[in-house]
């Protein structure tokens, strides 16, 4: 059990997301072709977007961390 100041600095590194974490989301996000659609909610786009807000695309890079958990943790 740790002092009241280290979880405040460990809940306070747990809610900010490292430079290498954003790095990676935008990658992922870079490697998606376009297609005319949005990847999250379909909205039809031209064809250079990959999607049509930043909401969709927060929306859809959480569920990829949603899903990639997922798959690092099966259920027994």
């Amino acid at each position: 059990m740790g002092t009241t100041q280290e979880r405040l600095q460990e809940k306070e590194t747990a809610a900010d997301p490292s430079p290498a974490a954003i790095g990676a989301q935008a990658r992922t996000r870079q490697s998606l072709p376009a297609k005319g659609s949005c990847w999250y909610c379909e909205k039809p786009l031209d064809s250079v977007r990959r999607f049509c807000g930043k909401e969709c695309a927060d929306a859809f890079d959480e569920e990829a961390e949603f899903d990639a958990d997922g798959l690092a943790d099966p259920p027994p």
